[in-house]
């Protein structure tokens, strides 16, 4: 039986990698996105650069800006699938102009954590139920420096896309080291894990205009190697974060990752956490 792994942006740059990586190994891969002509035209592209993989590929629709979007989404997954190895949370914005989701999240908080967050909780007996699977959530290098500011999840205070930005990808590296406590405390099977891509070359950086003379780019593919050792190596722990080895973790080849002091506060964690449950009325067992 082919191990099935669902991939968020799937469509492009981290996710499109990574997706193509899960098929070339001979997984059923989900291609989950906003846009169904992207995602069918991902899908053309990754069979077309493996021809011979046995993989699969199936494209579903997924809006993270809509929890209504994203639990439809999941009753879908649970009524199509009778097993899910691995759930890729990938999809994510970055210094976008200031918005706010359809549930009046600021954008880069509500797509990048909050809806994240609700699907991993509205998939979760069907990950627990699946012998060796696995949450992969993707951070950032700039959780470091970043705070968790209660009272800014709603543009509550003058926008700043990159605190924004922090705090989004700090909440994610938060959520994937508190949801493997639960799980170990509870002796769950299910493994927790988080992944950084340094500084890659992708579609993040279409709001950011002229990029700066001097910063190195990994391409895509070299960007998501951490994600998909966190996905596929052996020789991981749930809780672990992966990013590239190099100087700042910038650049590199995939290795353990250094988390900062501050996603480890563990009234903050417990704080954010129960916050996520009661926002997205997704209570994990």
């Amino acid at each position: 039986m082919k191990k099935t792994a669902i991939v968020t942006g799937a469509n492009t740059g981290l996710g499109y990698e990574t997706a193509r990586d899960l098929y070339q190994q001979g997984m059923h891969v989900i291609v989950a996105c906003r846009n169904a002509d992207k995602g069918h035209e991902a899908i053309e592209r990754i069979r077309a650069s493996a021809p011979d993989a046995d993989g699969g590929l199936e494209y579903s629709q997924l809006n993270l800006s809509c929890l209504e979007d994203v639990n439809a989404f999941a009753d879908w997954v649970n009524r199509h699938l009778d097993h899910l190895d691995l759930l890729i949370n990938n999809a994510g914005v970055m210094a976008t102009p200031p918005a706010l989701t359809d549930d009046g999240y600021e954008t880069q908080f509500g797509v990048n954590f909050v809806a994240h967050f609700a699907l991993t909780g509205s998939l979760f007996p069907l990950l627990e139920k699946t012998l060796g699977s696995r949450v992969v959530s993707l951070s950032s290098r700039v959780h470091r420096g970043a705070a968790i500011d209660f009272g800014n999840f709603a543009l509550e205070k003058p926008y700043d896309p990159w605190r924004e930005y922090g705090q989004s990808k700090l909440a994610n590296l938060i959520f994937a080291i508190e949801f493997d406590r639960c799980l170990r405390a509870n002796s769950r099977q299910l493994m927790s894990l988080a992944a950084h891509p340094g500084i890659s070359r992708t579609n993040l950086f279409r709001y950011q205009g002229q990029i700066p003379d001097g910063i190195k780019f990994m391409t895509a593919a070299e960007g998501a190697a951490p994600t998909i050792m966190a996905a596929t190596s052996d020789l991981v722990q749930g809780g672990q974060y992966f990013g590239p080895d190099g100087p700042g973790e910038a650049s590199g080849k995939p290795a353990l990752a250094r988390v900062d002091a501050v996603a480890s506060d563990v009234m903050t964690n417990s704080k954010l956490w129960h916050w996520a449950e009661e926002a997205t009325g997704v209570h994990y067992p």
